[in-house]
């Protein structure tokens, strides 16, 4: 299939709305209670406690949570031939504030090119906002607007609970102008990770497939359990298949254990510390394998070993093909990515590869992935 990353509804103010209709076309999906506890003579009616534990009604959820949902705006402020200044908008997309102190987590592919932000709140506040850190990798990006802005926040679920055919929402602003659009759905599948992302950029893996409706704009946005809880990020759509034949109801979310961890990372840091094999590459499936006299599901052909990186100090020559990480088999439904998602800088692993023909193994150290990477997968959005 075709694949193309959810884009942030790129247009300039004075473009009229029905241009931004037709980019539907050719643009892929962009963009609590506090516990009561008994004190003193106070009991908690085991009543009460079983009528919370209840899933939310659509309408209770997104009323609970509608005030943490954001719009972000991508501005970019360039200089006329007669050096004035001119704000342009570059693209909208959506974001939810995950803490009093004004963090939003949102897609990188939402600030990627913009050197000012703003974000539009639920009450219709326009406020400005920060960068505070990207992940190309991910797609992910945090930004911060002032505290005191603040109308609520939302918290992040564990989505390793997830299960396919559980329902869920989304909150989005599709087309940077309907606000707050709600749309629901269930999970499609869990972990999915065949999407041929294999650079060091927006290596989409382990995501949640679902269809509630996202569109244009979107991009960002959360995607909540029955619970209020946010348990992932809206990412990705797949909007035709590699004939071009119209395809439904196919919406991916980075999952919201990843989320943590990374928005955790931007706001302490303003960068990622992801784990670094040091190799170019590109993915080989089963049938391409077969083509060429090998059996196995799939694996990562190197293109080419960095004199400076790991691989290269490991051992690891161009032309030799990545079977499996720790005995951990590198496929369409398991790439390479997914799988140092459970690694961090500074870990051996095994590498289980083919050289001339004959299977080998060495080790190496995974370093960390250079900010230099990270900087040029930002020119690249």
């Amino acid at each position: 299939m075709m694949l193309r990353s959810i884009e942030s509804t790129f247009r300039r103010l004075t473009v009229p709305v029905l241009v931004l209709g037709m980019l539907l076309a050719s643009v892929v999906w962009t963009s609590n209670s506090d516990n009561v506890s008994a004190s003193g003579n106070e009991v908690v009616s085991p009543l009460f406690a079983a009528f919370q534990s209840e899933p939310l009604s659509v309408v209770d959820l997104v009323e609970e949570v509608n005030p943490a949902v954001v719009t972000v705006h991508n501005l970019s402020v360039l200089e006329d031939a007669f050096g004035s200044e001119q704000t342009i908008q570059q693209g909208t997309g959506t974001g939810f504030v995950i803490d009093e102190e004004g963090h939003i987590v949102t897609n990188w592919h939402v600030v990627s090119g913009g050197n000012e932000f703003a974000v539009a709140m639920f009450d219709g506040n326009l406020v400005e906002a920060e960068l505070i850190g990207i992940d190309p990798r991910d797609d992910l990006a945090v930004v911060k607007i002032d505290s005191n802005e603040v109308l609520d926040v939302v918290t992040l679920g564990d989505s390793n609970e997830l299960q396919p055919g559980q329902p869920v929402v989304a909150i989005g602003s599709p087309l940077g102008q309907f606000t707050n659009t709600v749309t629901s759905g269930i999970v499609s599948a869990l972990n999915r990770d065949d999407f041929g992302g294999f650079s060091n950029c927006q290596n989409y893996s382990n995501l949640i497939q679902h269809d509630a409706a996202i569109n244009p704009g979107n991009s960002g946005g959360p995607l909540f359990n029955l619970d209020g809880e946010v348990i992932g990020v809206n990412t990705l759509g797949l909007p035709t298949d590699m004939a071009g034949l119209p395809l439904q109801g196919l919406f991916f979310a980075v999952p919201s254990n990843l989320v943590a961890v990374i928005a955790q990372q931007l706001i302490q840091d303003g960068q990622i510390s992801a784990p670094y094999i040091g190799i170019s590459q590109s993915f080989l499936d089963s049938g391409q394998a077969a083509a060429i006299g090998l059996d196995i599901p799939g694996g990562i052909f190197v293109a080419s070993v960095p004199f400076d990186g790991p691989a290269n100090e490991a051992g690891l020559q161009e032309e030799d093909i990545i079977l499996q990480i720790d005995g951990r088999q590198i496929s369409l439904q398991q790439g390479l990515a997914a799988i140092l998602l459970d690694y961090l800088p500074g870990d051996t692993v095994e590498i289980t590869f083919i050289r001339d023909g004959q299977e080998q193994a060495l080790d190496l150290t995974l370093g960390t992935l250079p900010q230099s990477i990270l900087e040029e997968c930002a020119l690249e959005g």
